[in-house]
């Protein structure tokens, strides 16, 4: 009875550990390998045809385009056709720019497909034809085309191949609206019989969707300007580069932006990586003199200071936690106006503004500025320097930081805080992008964006007039425009090298806007390390007034007086 029991039990178990195994196994087929194995019958018994996407254009303002595409070819062989491979290697080499042996190598292979060169423009492929190499062929393909070659290379980036070999976009707007303009690949699906064949009565498809098409509100005529100007402004001042933006006032849309040197964006492979981003968002540096517009607006809009208040403490150096803080020209003014600080860019009136703001006040006008912040443009590879908490700025700290130095921000941050105070005190999000079109001819309109307040319309109107009295009666007064009010500072930087400040190279800028009674432009220059002046009023402001005075002619802009 019992060895009867025993068996019972036995067999019971067995079927059980057998009914847990089944269940074990069948959990790993349908629920752990469900997709591996669907893939596996879909590959079985689907043919599966793709269809590429195309990639929507880039343009610029007037529809003109940026990046587009055009028809390209690849060629390739079938080495065991090829009947004498030094013949083949020898008709070919000067037409595809290649080594004769390194087509022999290719074309001496044992194999059935060899590529021998992609990118092919049409006409080559012509005088391929002509040569009736039966061992040849072509395979269509398309590839990214830039008409005004490298022009707003920076701004536009480029196309290149991911990990799986298709193309996709990297920095810039190619970057940014990569998926907008890459739109979806389609697929067909046909089933097929025992024998591979396609049953042509059961097709499926998953139709392609192709990318869609972005109106930029780049000026092409702005642009030249400002590409040839930085160019000329570079080589002339020895600079190491340099970089132009040009906003559009009331809408923070950008009109041109331009930096010095560039790369092809249809060679990019020709060029080392670190040209590839554009410094108007990537570039941090501390902006000297520039800034300080920024604080003076700020201690104006608290009621701090007025346009005629006068500086107690500009007869001479600023002693301050063991530091002596000087004019830029060694030049001191006693008993200061405030609209005499900006129009001398004295240091010295600047430390006196930042010690009654104190460091709150002094951060939060920056933030509302939005110094330490992303600005949202539409262009990849944006950065930007956190501001620091309040209780780890040091009095020295607030002191340099009044006059642009110990604080970094990107070209773009600047020209768009500075805009405020163009656009009556408001701030706005700047963009390059107006419109995007879809494949079915859907406009998607972009509307400009005020994105703060940091100082009052009435505060904006005070520092206006102050900006043009700095440019008419201070250091750059040469280069203004005669009959025209130009609303603008200069900046000149020491560069920040291992924990010290080179005294022999810079960051040289000039900032404004104009007309100043209602300014259509908003302007950044930035020249980097120049070597025949280290100053912006020598070198920066001189680009930013040649470029002002063909865009006054550009768009007829009145006399103002």
């Amino acid at each position: 009875m019992r060895r009867d029991q025993g068996r019972l039990l036995t067999i019971s178990i067995f079927f059980a550990i057998f009914f847990v195994a089944v269940i074990i196994r069948l959990f790993y087929w349908q629920i752990i390998m469900s997709d591996t194995l669907r893939l596996a019958g879909r590959s079985q018994s689907t043919l599966t045809l793709a269809s590429n996407a195309k990639r929507g254009d880039v343009l610029f303002k007037d529809n003109f385009p940026i990046s587009t595409n055009r028809i390209s070819y690849l060629l390739y062989a079938n080495p065991k056709k090829v009947d004498s491979v030094t013949n083949y290697a020898q008709l070919l080499a000067p037409m595809l720019g290649a080594d004769p042996a390194s087509i022999s190598a290719r074309l001496e292979q044992d194999l059935f497909w060899v590529s021998l060169r992609s990118r092919l423009p049409y006409d080559t492929k012509v005088k391929i034809d002509n040569l009736k190499l039966s061992a040849l062929g072509f395979e269509q393909e398309t590839e990214r085309y830039y008409p005004e070659a490298s022009m707003a290379a920076h701004l536009i980036g480029f196309v290149g191949k991911n990990q799986e070999g298709q193309d996709q976009g990297y920095f810039g707007l190619e970057g940014f609206y990569d998926r907008q303009l890459r739109g979806r690949p389609g697929s067909t699906y046909l089933i097929k019989d025992a024998l591979g064949n396609p049953i042509l009565t059961d097709v499926r498809e998953d139709k392609k969707i192709d990318g869609r098409t972005i109106v930029t509100s780049i000026d092409r005529a702005v642009q030249y300007l400002a590409d040839v100007e930085l160019k000329k402004g570079v080589e002339r001042y020895g600079a190491d580069g340099g970089t132009v933006i040009a906003m559009e006032t009331k809408t923070g849309r950008i009109l041109a932006t331009s930096s010095y040197p560039k790369f092809d964006p249809a060679k990019y492979w020709e060029y080392d990586g670190k040209y590839y981003t554009s410094p108007i968002v990537s570039h941090l540096f501390e902006p000297g003199s520039t800034f300080k517009v920024l604080v003076m607006a700020a201690a104006i809009d608290s009621g701090l200071v007025t346009p005629e208040t006068r500086c107690p403490d500009c007869d001479g150096p600023v002693e301050l936690a063991g530091y002596e803080i000087k004019t830029w020209d060694g030049k001191y003014y006693p008993n200061n106006t405030m609209t005499e600080v900006i129009q001398h860019s004295d240091n010295t009136g600047m430390v006196y503004i930042a010690r009654k703001m104190g460091i709150e006040r002094f951060l939060i006008y920056l933030k509302k500025f939005g110094v330490g912040s992303l600005t949202g443009i539409d262009i990849q590879g944006e950065v930007m320097e956190e501001l620091r908490l309040p209780k780890k700025w040091l009095e020295i700290d607030l002191a340099t930081a009044s006059f642009g130095q110990g604080i970094s921000v990107t070209p773009i941050q600047l020209v768009t805080a500075v805009n405020a105070i163009a656009n009556g005190g408001k701030l706005m999000k700047p963009t390059v992008v107006e419109k995007i079109i879809t494949p079915d001819d859907k406009i998607i309109t972009i509307e400009p964006k005020v994105v703060g307040q940091p100082i009052s319309y009435a505060t904006s109107k005070v520092m206006t007039w102050m900006m043009v009295n700095a440019v008419e009666k201070g250091e750059a007064k040469f280069t203004a425009i005669p009959n025209y009010s130009v609303a603008g500072k200069t900046g000149t930087a020491q560069i920040a090298v291992e924990g010290h400040y080179d005294p022999t190279n810079t960051n040289a800028s000039f900032v404004g806007f104009f007309p100043a009674e209602d300014p259509k432009v908003t302007m950044l220059v930035v020249i980097n390390k120049p070597r025949t002046s280290i100053y912006g009023s020598e070198t920066a402001a001189p680009i930013f007034f040649s470029i002002a005075r063909d865009l006054i002619q550009y768009y007829n802009i009145e006399p103002s007086r």
